[in-house]
């Protein structure tokens, strides 16, 4: 390929950054960003921006590389054959290659009232007017956080910092993710804010009403204010555009995060599913993958075959207010250790990751091709095991 190479990335989150940066460790390719908001979404302090401790946003100026196009649009479809995104706007983007990058949400509500009366915190918007409701609800009004997994238990943590009621429904185990000794610490700390925890099988939402939340075990919670964290999914962008999907909406691609169904198009992040077994999504995956996938179209601009991906965890960090959280050490291959990290040493910890984000992706953008991230991770079994997973099914 001959002159200047267009690569468009759909998606200006922790992976769709990190590619755009990345991708210029050639100054013969030309990158342009597609992001529907024009500020970089903090993602992981959006339990902040309910309770006012944290604007969630950065600007885009200091996160992209110079060079590096922003176009303040949201993609509605995706033409591979002629290799064109569709805009809201009304406008088309060509490209040469396209790095898929367009995250996660709120899964889609599937239980009675949820669209109707829950709130989420999932997007910048939604935790904009979630802070608006719980500002304009009485300071005693009871408020539910429906969702035992981080963003359930930093969302309940934070609010009831802020001396609000608050009862957290769980509907299975508290922190699923979390070791014993990790999920005790937790539990703790929720006691001391005074936030009411309810878990077990009996404790699962079956319907949101205006005022209440309504139990499997028949129990009905008054609730003021109700907050949705249960469950991720993501935009039917790649779906609607005729690609290959998982379940659950994510691009379906190889070991190199090429999509199985075009060479040209290369995933990164949430809305990722290399080889049908996706990483937890998370930003400690999200930056990696975008890594990695501009380092695919890179080889594929060079004529060399990609490499496939690698990629360790480190663990998972629980916020619990500002004082507190829980540190929860894991194995690469993202399986949790036997320890944990607690009370305000964790805070500090947990409020240094939360910078570093941040830190990373700009450093990129000054230096790229700078990011160094944890390999291994034991991919490979991962893949074994979920072929013998597949296979045991068919069987």
């Amino acid at each position: 390929m001959t002159g200047s190479t267009d690569v468009v990335v759909l998606g200006g989150g922790y992976a769709g950054v990190m590619a755009a940066n990345h991708l210029r460790v050639r100054d013969d390719v030309r990158v342009t960003l597609i992001n529907p908001r024009p500020s970089f979404v903090e993602r992981i302090r959006l339990h902040q921006l309910v309770t006012g401790s944290d604007d969630a946003v950065v600007d885009y100026e200091s996160l992209l590389g110079a060079g590096v196009r922003l176009l303040v649009d949201a993609a509605t479809a995706i033409d591979p054959a002629r290799r064109r995104v569709a805009l809201a706007s009304g406008d088309t983007v060509g490209y040469d290659y396209l790095v898929y990058a367009v995250g996660s949400r709120g899964a889609a509500p599937v239980v009675p009232g949820v669209a109707e009366f829950a709130h989420s915190v999932t997007e910048f918007e939604d935790a904009q007017r979630l802070r608006a409701v719980v500002d304009a609800a009485p300071r005693t009004a009871p408020l539910t956080v429906v969702g035992g997994g981080p963003t359930g238990i930093e969302t309940a943590a934070e609010l009831a910092e802020a001396g609000r009621r608050v009862t957290l429904v769980c509907g299975e185990v508290l922190g699923p993710y979390l070791s014993p000794a990790g999920r005790r610490s937790v539990a703790r700390r929720l006691a001391r804010l005074g936030v009411t925890v309810l878990d077990g099988p009996g404790t699962r939402a079956t319907a949101v009403r205006r005022d209440a939340v309504v139990l499997a075990e028949g129990r009905e919670l008054p609730s003021a204010v109700t907050v949705w964290t249960a469950g991720f999914g993501v935009p039917d962008l790649a779906a609607r555009s005729g690609l290959s999907t998982d379940a659950t909406g994510r691009l379906l691609t190889d070991e190199t995060l090429t999509s199985v169904d075009d060479a040209r198009i290369v995933a990164a992040g949430d809305a990722a599913a290399p080889s049908g077994v996706p990483p937890r999504m998370s930003c400690q995956a999200a930056m990696p993958l975008g890594a990695q996938a501009a380092n695919t179209v890179l080889s594929r601009i060079a004529g060399t075959e990609p490499r496939e991906i690698s990629l360790g965890f480190v663990g998972q960090c629980v916020s619990l207010g500002r004082r507190a959280a829980t540190i929860q050490p894991a194995r690469t291959d993202d399986s949790a250790r036997p320890m944990f990290i607690g009370g305000r040493a964790a805070a500090a910890i947990k409020e240094a990751v939360c910078r570093s984000t941040v830190w990373g992706l700009a450093r990129e953008a000054r230096k790229p091709g700078s990011y160094v991230w944890l390999k291994g991770g034991g991919r490979r079994r991962a893949l074994a095991k979920a072929e013998a997973g597949a296979g045991a099914g068919v069987a």
